[in-house]
């Protein structure tokens, strides 16, 4: 069975969808042919030199950081970045990238560390807003024009729910109004109120489609001036996001946890530290793979007694350790983001099977390497 690049970008792109990633982010395929065979995928938090080394001709490496992002101008092929995209090009190799779309997917990044940590997942941290804008329309009818306004609104977008189309929800009521002078009514005469039985008629339509919803029911409504009332719906938070929040198996001690930590993930020179009572009781925690010091504020009201993520700075630690009450566990960016490799490497393991060889490579990418000796 061959397998083409591009197979593997949908399987990707299906686990962790790009519409997911930040809009400052650069995600997806970095250099490869999609309509071109892969013979192995190689599965790493850094595209680095050493890692790029270890893909084999016709390979593709699955990195979680990009290798392209912020004020690149050149490829060339006597700098490091340009260096290693010629080499994996003369392989015929490809590089593809998948970084806070990753983060965000479910289950992603932070669900692979939760795993790892031998944490269930609750719910996510700070939940992604469903990314499509929904309208309401509200209109009202004359009974016997109804179904031609349905109709004329469906066909121009709305109705859409889920897997269902044509939804809308309607009730009999009576419509009262007064032309005045210059009114051409459809119904009455001028000066004399009128009441009419209508039908209130509800429907979601993308908000994309206002223009063409609109338009399809004034062309399909008798009246010269419809009834109608539009509402913007709130965006309803998703099952994706960034950050989980976590229970332990059992009550533990913070400096169990911290231990738990430690054991759990691959060893850097960062190791694993701590801000808070060591001996305060840990059963709920949050989790965040990579820099997550953004989140702070969310973490000290998600009901919580730890937070355990990466890159944690000084000041906003500080802060946050002066007001609340939830200690703060800080480990290397690399190693909180490592277990998310296995991860990746099993969805594409369990679509292709062995007709797609997958491996994690097992270089430490963590940029710290000197350790202080004891």
């Amino acid at each position: 069975m061959t397998v083409r690049l591009g197979d593997v970008i949908a399987v990707l792109d299906d686990a962790y969808p790009p519409g997911l990633a930040h809009d400052w982010d650069s995600v997806g395929l970095v250099c490869g042919d999609p309509s071109e065979s892969v013979e192995s995928v190689t599965v790493a938090v850094d595209a680095t030199a050493e890692v790029a080394a270890e893909v084999g001709d016709r390979g593709l490496l699955l990195a979680h950081h990009p290798l392209l992002l912020r004020g690149v101008d050149t490829v060339a092929a006597d700098t490091a970045k340009g260096a290693l995209l010629h080499g994996l090009i003369r392989r015929g190799s490809a590089l593809f990238t998948a970084h806070t779309n990753a983060d965000a997917a479910s289950p992603g990044v932070s669900d692979a560390l939760a795993s790892t940590l031998g944490l269930t997942v609750e719910r996510v941290l700070e939940p992604a807003a469903e990314s499509s804008r929904l309208d309401k329309w509200v209109i009202f009818v004359p009974a016997e024009n109804a179904a031609g306004v349905r109709d004329a609104i469906f066909g121009a977008g709305a109705g859409h729910i889920g897997d269902y189309s044509q939804c809308s929800w309607s009730v009999a009521g009576t419509g009262q109004f007064l032309p005045q002078e210059g009114a051409s009514p459809a119904i009455g005469r001028v000066g004399s109120i009128e009441q009419v039985a209508e039908e209130r008629i509800e429907a979601i339509a993308p908000a994309s489609a206002r223009a063409a919803v609109l338009a399809a029911m004034r062309a399909a409504h008798p009246y010269e001036e419809p009834a109608f009332d539009v509402f913007a719906l709130a965006p309803l938070p998703a099952d994706t996001g960034i950050g989980r929040v976590c229970t332990l198996p059992e009550p533990e001690p913070l400096s169990t946890f911290v231990a738990r930590a430690a054991a759990a993930l691959p060893a850097t020179s960062w190791g694993v530290r701590a801000a808070g009572d060591p001996d305060g009781l840990v059963s709920r925690v949050a989790v965040c793979g990579g820099a997550g010091d953004s989140l702070l504020d969310v973490v000290a009201s998600a009901g919580v007694q730890a937070y355990l993520t990466a890159d944690l700075r000084h000041h906003p630690a500080d802060e946050h350790l002066r007001s609340s009450d939830v200690a703060l566990v800080d480990v290397a960016h690399w190693a909180s983001e490592y277990p998310w490799c296995e991860q990746a490497a099993g969805i594409l393991t369990g679509h292709f099977g062995k007709a797609l060889p997958v491996r994690v490579s097992s270089a430490r990418t963590d940029p710290w390497n000197v350790e202080r000796e004891v």
